[in-house]
């Protein structure tokens, strides 16, 4: 709507929450749901609608984590995830290793202990989906650092592993960004 109406007057949220992302799309879309403890899916968009004015329950969070913020999906079958923590760790695998489901916790993205989210040491900061055309932007700061896919191979690893860490100067990420050339 491009009125300003606000979000509340079509849905009805509970008290205290926030809105981390926002999703337009076809009901055959395809997006990646994911929490900053590490754990993610990919669901339809379809399966996201509901009935009622309050909404429905779709992402199941860890004790002490975060939503993240959704990341549309293009080519389930080529795409890549790349999921960057707050200690500077990246991980790069083939988006086809996650599940899709319509609703749940998800399977487990970056490996790090559970520990550590619940005493908010180590988290997800971001997660991005991408193809082999595509660069990969990462911002720390004021700094940003753009990458190829080519330059992902270090990266590159099986899902729920602990990921490499970025370059000095960019292991305090702020976000990430998908580059399409």
């Amino acid at each position: 709507r491009g009125q300003g109406e606000p979000l509340t007057g079509r849905i009805s949220p509970p008290s205290g929450a926030s809105f981390k992302g926002l999703m337009m799309g076809g009901n055959d879309d395809l997006y990646l749901l994911a929490s900053d403890a590490g754990y993610g899916f990919v669901v339809k968009f379809a399966d996201l609608h509901a009935k009622n004015k309050a909404g429905k329950s779709v992402l199941s969070l860890p004790k002490g984590s975060e939503v993240l913020q959704p990341a549309k999906i293009s080519e389930p079958e080529s795409d890549y995830v790349a999921a960057v923590t707050n200690e500077g760790r990246m991980l790069l695998f083939p988006l086809a290793d996650l599940p899709v489901m319509g609703r749940g916790k998800g399977n487990k993205i970056i490996g790090f202990p559970s520990s550590r989210v619940q005493s908010r040491d180590e988290f997800v900061v971001a997660v991005a989906v991408m193809g082999e055309k595509d660069s990969l932007r990462v911002h720390a700061g004021k700094r940003h650092v753009n990458m190829k896919f080519s330059e992902l191979s270090h990266y590159q690893g099986e899902r729920g592993r602990r990921g490499h860490k970025l370059p000095r100067g960019f292991q305090k990420v702020d976000r990430v960004e998908v580059i399409t050339d």
